[in-house]
């Protein structure tokens, strides 16, 4: 391996040179339902585009459009529920706990849903035969596309959700002069809404107001506001209050302006007229084509930060449906990139800073009542959407779910104190625009005290990856609160005197059942010391631990912290050598849930490593094989991940190809997979599986978990040549990598922290002018966490060992070091 190392730089500029393949989904037909339409939005709208040539069809989002308004769904009643619940566990009175708990713990409200803004239609006469059709999305520029020909015209339409307008526009243009003659038309399902026009019938004008749901009014009020753009010929007509006309155009331009009265969670008290008007009123002022720049110059700033190259081009001649289609027996390797980029394109399209997180559908949606209410289910749906941020160089598309993390560590403090009678603050398993905390969905999967945990690592890895105090020092109270609350609700259990969260359970997973007449028969979830919050709190604490000394501040807190993190459970293998899910060894072999919360600590977590402990690593393997691979699209994506940390890259690539299996089969049935427009599909949509799936393919080139820096980690032998250019690892290492022949052939570090860089090769590549690496990596990014010694009375399978080489090459900040390795 030679070394070289450049000036300092400003900013990173990779050295990776190869070309990405065309990152363009395209089709040959219209899409005729809403998971074949093409997802467009700039974080706060979006927009499902259908592409018919007769009724062009925008299904519109606005992402503070939800049922309900302020409040909390607090049942104080519960605080006398938990102290009984907690005493039949500890006396394992499992099904009286179960029974008790379905019965008391409801609570008023389970959340409201996400809802839609309206439905743009316009109507194109004579457009109904049509040649030389194409839509596309075009992921470099974040532009989708329709285009055909009609009577020897070809027709183009282009659109955009504008990332520095604000604005949704639409640009229909013929290539004959006065051929373009359509009618515009707005509905919306919400009951409660007027159409109609103002500015002298300029703007065409949608008002609404949310529905009430579960006994809370709908307070959400908001206005959409259209207007239609002619150049030189073409004339408008209006009909009635809601209906424009358009004859004789050449080109004609659509501006959709929609906003809210939202303000935050607990204020509604914006004007959405006078906003959405303003916000139009100042887009329109210049030439769609200065739009259009603005808007690709802000999206390419992030998107082009990492560049992705496999394969050969041989099948992007094949629309992105037929690519799909064939996907699991054709090599089309270039397909994965694609993939790949639409997912980050797709997060880039749903989170931007100042805006609301990404839920379970980003923010597409089409119904007033959508599954799951499309809203933050954070028992590992929200998380997954954040998991490529990090590694695929969009950071600061977090910083909307750490403003939502930064509400619930206000919102929680009522259920932390009305509830479990503690300190600090709790969410469950749910919550939605209102930062509702308490437990969501009844007895059976909302007794999870444990959202705010999972939550609080985003926090924590941010920081591991940018190294910056001053956020860290931003949301230090929001980790101590959310540590107090668990010092004050752990409780000891008899057997082993451990702490342990009681009530809890194991996400949405059961290990019993009972009776409850002769034909029903009810499962068991409730539960206390679950695998799952055993590594979630062993996690927080010690990140809590290591800020507390890095900002030099509440030393005694810690040692608290640290007292009872020493006391938390350690990790079990069961009689099957799997890793036990609960503190008993209840594990069902025939279990095939799609949580497989207990491998928490393999990933998103790095608590199960080859360097920890190898019966814990042999013990997931096991666990995960049990499982099997065929799920739902999100469990399938985790498991790319899951692979990925167990250097199985072939068994993470098959993993992908069953999650890009099409999710509507032949007889009109759905599986978990993808749908036509490269959704995932549970089913029914989640966006989550697209988000996973994205940050496993990333986890496959690079690692950077266990105390070094691995390069290509997990390659499938199928993979043999590629690049990779600027993915990130913790530190603030950002990574350029090309292979050839299945091994890793040059490599290029920007350091932006400086420090101690230890790579982690597989044997047989060489590496010179570098030195072999001893001891703990002392760069502090890398600190190993050192858990328990796991509990086991079996001999466990041992998975095929890979070894490999560690070097240490020390770094200054904002230079750039190009490796080749022969």
């Amino acid at each position: 391996m030679r070394l070289l190392i450049s000036l300092p730089l400003l900013f990173y500029v990779g050295v990776i040179t190869g070309q990405q393949g065309d990152l363009t989904l395209w089709y040959k037909k219209p899409a005729t339902n809403w998971n074949e339409a093409l997802p467009i939005g700039n974080g706060r709208l979006a927009a499902m585009v259908f592409g018919d040539p007769a009724i062009e069809h925008f299904q519109l989002n606005e992402e503070t459009i939800w049922a309900g308004g302020p409040h909390n769904n607090i049942n104080d009643e519960m605080k006398n529920v938990i102290p009984e619940l907690i005493k039949l566990l500890f006396e394992k009175k499992y099904a009286e706990a179960q029974r008790l708990s379905l019965e008391k713990m409801k609570s008023p409200q389970n959340g409201m849903p996400y809802q839609p803004a309206a439905d743009l239609f316009i109507e194109f006469p004579g457009h109904h035969n049509v040649s030389n059709y194409k839509r596309t999305l075009d992921i470099n520029r974040a532009v989708t596309e329709t285009s055909y020909r009609v009577n020897g015209i070809t027709f183009t339409r282009e659109a955009f959700a504008s990332f520095t307008d604000d604005i949704i526009v639409l640009k229909l243009s013929a290539d004959r002069p006065q051929a373009l003659s359509f009618t515009l038309k707005i509905s919306t399902p919400h009951k409660n809404h007027k159409i109609y026009f103002e500015n002298g019938r300029d703007t065409l004008v949608l008002r609404g107001t949310t529905s009430d749901w579960e006994g809370i009014a709908g307070k959400v009020m908001f206005s959409v506001k259209t207007v239609v753009k002619t150049e030189g010929t073409g004339t408008k007509t209006w009909f009635g209050d809601s209906t424009i006309k358009v004859a004789d155009a050449t080109t004609a331009t659509i501006y959709i302006s929609i906003a809210t009265n939202f303000r935050n969670y607990k204020t509604l008290d914006v004007d959405p007229s006078l906003k959405s008007g303003f916000i139009l009123k100042k887009a329109v002022e210049d030439q769609y084509e200065k739009k259009l720049e603005r808007h690709i110059a802000f999206y390419k700033k992030q998107f082009d930060r990492v560049q992705f190259t496999l394969g050969e081009k041989s099948s992007e001649y094949l629309s992105t449906a037929e690519r799909l289609e064939k996907f699991s027996t054709a090599n089309d390797l270039s397909f994965i990139p694609l993939y790949f980029q639409f997912g980050r394109y797709l997060l880039i399209s749903s989170s931007q800073p100042g805006n609301q997180p990404a839920n379970l559908q980003g923010k597409w949606n089409s119904k007033l009542n959508p599954p799951w209410d499309s809203k933050y289910t954070i028992n590992i749906n929200t998380e997954m959407n954040y998991w490529p941020a990090e590694i695929t160089a969009l950071p600061e598309l977090s910083h909307p779910l750490f403003q939502m993390i930064k509400d619930l560590s206000v919102t929680g403090r009522e259920a932390a104190q009305k509830i479990y009678n503690a300190r600090g603050w709790v969410v469950h398993h749910n919550t939605d625009i209102w930062r509702i905390t308490g437990p969501v969905d009844g007895g059976f999967y909302g007794i999870w005290p444990m959202g705010g945990a999972w939550l609080c690592r985003h926090i924590w890895e941010h920081y591991l990856y940018t190294g910056d105090k001053e956020f860290l020092n931003e949301y230090f109270p929001v980790l101590k609160s959310a540590i107090e609350f668990y010092v004050d609700a752990l409780r000891e259990e008899a057997d082993n005197n451990w702490l342990v969260m009681a009530p809890s359970m194991s996400p949405e997973n059961s290990y019993m059942q009972y009776a409850v007449d002769n034909v029903k028969k009810q499962s068991v979830s409730i539960t206390a010391g679950a695998t799952m919050d055993n590594q979630l709190l062993f996690e927080l604490f010690s990140s809590f631990i290591t800020a507390a000394d890095i900002l030099n501040t509440e030393k005694l807190f810690a040692d608290t912290v640290r007292e009872k993190r020493d006391r938390l459970p350690p990790m079990m293998i069961g009689k099957h050598g799997q890793l036990q899910e609960w503190l008993y060894d209840w594990d069902n072999p025939n279990d095939k849930h799609r949580h497989i919360s207990h491998l928490y600590g393999l990933y998103p977590s790095y608590q199960i490593t080859l360097s920890q402990s190898q019966e814990l690593f042999d013990a997931a393997k096991n666990t995960l094989i049990s499982r099997g691979d065929v799920s739902t699209g999100w469990s399938m994506g985790w498991k790319v991940n899951f692979w990925a940390r167990l250097s199985d890259g072939d068994h993470a690539y098959k993993l992908i190809k069953d999650q890009l299996t099409p999710a509507t089969q032949a007889d009109g049935k759905e599986i978990g997979g993808t749908y036509p427009n490269l959704f995932d599909s549970h089913p029914p949509f989640q966006i989550d599986g697209n988000f996973g799936c994205t940050a496993g393919i990333a986890e496959m080139l690079l690692q950077s978990h266990d105390g070094a820096i691995e390069l290509l980690p997990a390659l499938p032998a199928e993979w043999t040549d590629g690049n990779i250019k600027g993915l990130h690892a913790r530190g603030g290492f950002i990574i350029d990598m090309e292979w050839k022949n299945g091994k890793l052939y040059k490599a290029a570090i920007f350091s932006s922290l400086g420090g101690n860089c230890r790579l982690r090769l597989k044997a047989g590549q060489k590496a010179a002018h570098v030195n072999n690496a001893k001891g703990e990596n002392p760069n502090p990014f890398y600190k190993i966490e050192r858990i328990k010694k796991p509990l086991t009375g079996n001999k466990v399978s041992g998975l095929p060992l890979f070894k490999k080489n560690e070097y240490d090459m020390s770094t200054e900040m904002g230079k750039k070091y190009e490796l080749f390795f022969e």
